[in-house]
């Protein structure tokens, strides 16, 4: 039996990482689904994680993604069962260590270079990794029942990795906040801070993350990538060097198809006809 019928063959109810196409639309609804773990990010999930985007980086009929999950928590973070249980090998698991949290950066970086947009749905607590998972996601939407926290400092083991996608997201004082406390901040907090894009009722976070991917699947899928990628790369960069870099993407872009297409149709006050080049 192949692998991917193998896979095929698990009921739903015992993968870890569930993938619904919604063709229509062209999104792709990613779900952790280890609720009895508060889907905490195993070896073996972060593993599925980054499999699944590996697939979805190469799918052209995939234009959005949506991350979800299901049970009592979005992720609680590592699995810290997982992890002490390695303090017994020889090296008192600092290979093992090592290796997860390269896993986890590694799975992080695979959301911020994916070609397509990935829209957070977040309908219950997300803590350390699990924020910093919700942080990498390029937009977010969060039930008015979800809470953010980076509580490793609780715990003897500061959020060192993710403090980095958390202090790309949100202001110096606000990371600092959260990883210096390790309190709680609630969805309202996360929204103005800039955590999060939107704050819904509970229950209608998957729906409206849908709808505002729908929203975005409606440009040129050649167009989102490339404003992806830019957006990422001249952020990072000093003023001058991001403006040169932002210019030298805008002239390539003219050259696309589907901006000519594009400006030509809004000349002609016509909808444009994307062929994604």
């Amino acid at each position: 039996m192949s692998p991917q019928a193998a896979k095929a063959a698990v009921p739903a109810s015992e993968l870890m990482l569930l993938r619904e196409d919604v063709h229509i639309s062209g999104v792709a609804v990613l779900t952790l689904n280890r609720p009895h773990a508060r889907n905490s990010l195993s070896e073996a999930m972060l593993a599925a994680l980054g499999d699944a985007l590996t697939a979805i980086a190469c799918d052209r009929d995939v234009r959005a993604v949506v991350l979800a999950a299901n049970g009592p928590a979005f992720s609680a973070g590592h699995d810290l069962k997982e992890l002490n249980a390695r303090r017994s090998d020889e090296d008192r698991g600092r290979a093992y260590f090592k290796h997860i949290m390269t896993l986890c950066s590694t799975v992080m970086q695979q959301i911020v270079m994916l070609p397509q947009p990935v829209i957070a749905a977040v309908h219950a607590t997300a803590t350390a990794a699990g924020c910093q998972l919700v942080a990498s996601c390029d937009l977010a939407v969060a039930s008015r029942a979800a809470k953010f926290a980076t509580p490793g400092v609780n715990i003897g083991l500061f959020c060192s990795t993710p403090m980095v996608a958390l202090s790309r997201n949100v202001s110096r004082k606000h990371a600092m906040e959260m990883l210096l406390t390790g309190e709680a901040i609630s969805a309202e907090d996360a929204a103005r801070i800039g955590l999060v894009n939107h704050v819904v009722e509970p229950g209608s976070e998957r729906n409206a993350a849908l709808k505002l991917a729908r929203k975005i699947t409606a440009k040129s899928a050649l167009v989102l990538k490339i404003g992806k990628e830019a957006f990422y790369r001249q952020v990072e960069m000093p003023l001058a060097d991001a403006y040169q870099h932002a210019s030298e993407v805008m002239v390539e872009n003219m050259l696309a198809h589907d901006a000519e297409e594009g400006i030509s149709a809004f000349i002609d006050k016509r909808q444009p006809k994307w062929q994604d080049r």
